[in-house]
């Protein structure tokens, strides 16, 4: 019998025992149950990280920002994960691979390198590549890259203009435009973005 506070689809980051121990909310038995305790405490972030100026580009912002979107449902809110997943760089990498994604995307905004969108969706890719949380890496990455665009003079990305946590054939059209970008191809995470 499978647990149904467990149920994901093949994208999903599983939690090992311990994390899945630091479930804050006792009353939580349902994967719908921890979406809705999950999303509510994300609008408490987003009011937060939008209330003011922040700097999207410094690994403590990523950290605190991560600790409110998820800080009220889960006691490792905020810090780096310390198990290997089915996606992300190796724990012990995670720090420098962060860094560089911090200083790289600095680098191509002062450059002009590419354009706004193009910087946007390469920073999203990689923040959920680098995979630096125990879990919510997805939903914190568009946040951030949102805070990243509107800080820059953008426009929030439509993110295919659905719930992408629920399994449905638009989370799947991103998460294949993730896995298209890790193999250096941006067109299809381009596209979904504004779609």
């Amino acid at each position: 019998m499978t647990d149904p506070l467990l149920e994901q689809d093949d994208a999903s980051t599983p939690l090992t025992p311990d994390e899945r121990a630091d479930l804050i909310l006792s009353y939580i038995s349902q994967r719908r149950e921890l979406n809705e305790a999950e999303q509510a405490n994300i609008v408490e972030a987003e009011l937060w990280a939008l209330a003011r100026k922040r700097d999207v580009l410094s690994e403590r912002f990523l950290r605190q920002m991560h600790k409110r979107m998820f800080g009220n449902v889960w006691k490792w809110a905020g810090k780096i994960r310390q198990s290997e997943k089915n996606i992300g760089v190796e724990v012990w990498k995670i720090n420098t691979e962060l860094a560089q994604l911090l200083s790289d995307t600095r680098y191509w905004l002062e450059n002009g390198t590419y354009t706004l969108d193009e910087i946007a969706a390469r920073f999203h890719h990689r923040l959920v590549w680098i995979h630096p949380f125990a879990n919510g890496n997805g939903r914190h990455s568009r946040f951030a890259t949102d805070l990243l665009l509107i800080a820059n003079g953008g426009e929030r990305f439509t993110w295919g203009s659905v719930n992408l946590v629920d399994p449905s054939t638009t989370r799947r059209a991103y998460v294949d435009a993730l896995r298209a970008a890790d193999h250096h191809d941006l067109d299809l995470l381009s596209a979904f973005v504004r779609s």
